[in-house]
């Protein structure tokens, strides 16, 4: 299959693409239950394929199957909203809550385009394309549901790889494709953290036992313990998003806990796992000193998100040859944001995609970002980003080598 053609074909479904990623921002729906939006997608995707629909969330499976036989390639678009109040000059902004502050109203619309240029020329493929519609990706693990559920097997086969575009409404110049091989994004998780010390009078702390002063050890320290601890070269990120203690309407009591809670990237395997021994260790330590029992608890968090080499080869050269060289931006560094299509990858193959997509006459490196309730996207990238996720598809697909 011709990418251009794939290229001009998508643009006449731009308007049409418009209005549904429109219509998916006005009724944005929380995690793994998004049952509006499921509607939405299936109404948009009637008849092109076999759907099979999550049991334990509102996920949708698409399976086109391709005129001859082969392999299967994963195409994924992710569906869930933020709890967000939105804050933009859209015309069709939500107002029930929660906003697309991520894009993934764009995703979906791509995915749904990407499913209409495959399904029209089915006859071509050579092999089968899964276009899955994933919830809960804001830390939901979506991701990971619809692979316990099996939702990428419904070929019958394993898909050979996965693809998936995200769009930023900052930090990329519009209409820019962006990806790089190994390491994309870090693994995403929190780390909960409570002192328990004795309560007692502030005016004489040697008759309690103040969990405060570890407390603030503990935060002030850590990340210095783990540059002393971890190669400087594969990073480590905690930063501490809030502080419970105490009473803000009296300074002369010592409370009987303390709490803080921190975000955690890492950006490989081995660290990943060696942080969770070392800040064990180090948390111990301060107990000790101290006399007090601090208890720490890491979340489930997201996987390191670590693209394969050859993916990320054929993502550059299709977009090279289908848009041009001036389309394609090779990331020197990973992004510190976390992203569950890690999961996909990890059990499937594949590459993640980043798309420009910043509104017109704004620079795109002071513009609200994606998770700002005044983030805002152009929504006329969709076609693209259509046509790309289907070229990969066919590129894959396309009628074997004799």
């Amino acid at each position: 299959m011709d990418h251009k053609a794939l290229v001009a074909e998508a643009a006449t479904y731009l308007e049409t693409l418009q209005g549904i990623r429109r219509d998916l921002h006005q009724i944005p729906e929380f995690a793994l239950e998004l049952p509006k939006t499921q509607e939405r997608i299936l109404g948009s995707i009637k008849g092109l394929g076999e759907i099979t629909l999550g049991k334990n969330l509102n996920s949708i499976a698409l399976l086109i199957k391709g005129a001859h036989p082969g392999p299967t390639v994963l195409l994924r678009a992710d569906m869930d909203a933020l709890a967000v109040q939105e804050d933009t000059s859209e015309d069709f902004k939500s107002t029930n809550g929660y906003m697309h502050a991520c894009g993934h109203d764009l995703h979906m619309a791509m995915g749904i385009g990407a499913a209409h240029l495959v399904a029209t020329h089915k006859d071509k493929l050579h092999g089968d394309v899964v276009v899955w519609f994933q919830p809960g990706e804001e830390g939901h693990d979506g991701a990971g549901v619809m692979l316990e559920e099996g939702a990428h097997m419904v070929s019958g086969n394993k898909p050979i790889a996965a693809y998936g575009i995200h769009v930023f409404s900052a930090m990329l110049p519009n209409r820019v494709f962006a990806s790089r091989p190994g390491t994309m994004m870090a693994s995403a998780g929190d780390l909960i953290v409570k002192v328990h010390g004795a309560g007692g009078h502030g005016s004489s702390p040697w008759m309690g036992n103040d969990p405060i002063t570890p407390l603030v050890e503990a935060i002030s320290g850590l990340q210095t313990f783990l540059n002393k601890k971890l190669n400087a070269f594969d990073p480590v990120i905690i930063n501490v998003g809030w502080l419970e203690a105490g009473d803000t309407h009296t300074t002369n009591v010592i409370p009987e806990t303390a709490s803080f809670g921190a975000t955690v990237r890492t950006f490989s395997r081995e660290h990943f796992a060696k942080v969770r021994v070392v800040v064990a260790d180090y948390l111990d330590g301060i107990a000790k000193s101290y006399g007090v029992k601090i208890e720490h608890e890491f979340s489930n968090a997201t996987k390191v998100l670590i693209n394969e080499v050859d993916a990320v080869a054929r993502v550059e050269r299709v977009v090279m040859d289908t848009f041009g060289p001036q389309r394609y931006f090779d990331m020197p560094t990973p992004m510190a944001g976390g992203e569950d299509m890690a999961s996909i990858i990890e059990e499937l193959g594949g590459a993640f995609i980043f798309y420009g997509a910043h509104k017109p006459g704004v620079d795109f490196m002071t513009a609200p970002v994606n998770h700002s309730n005044k983030a805002e996207f152009d929504d006329t990238v969709l076609a693209d980003g259509a046509a790309l996720l289907a070229a990969l598809a066919f590129d894959h697909l396309g009628e074997p080598a004799a």
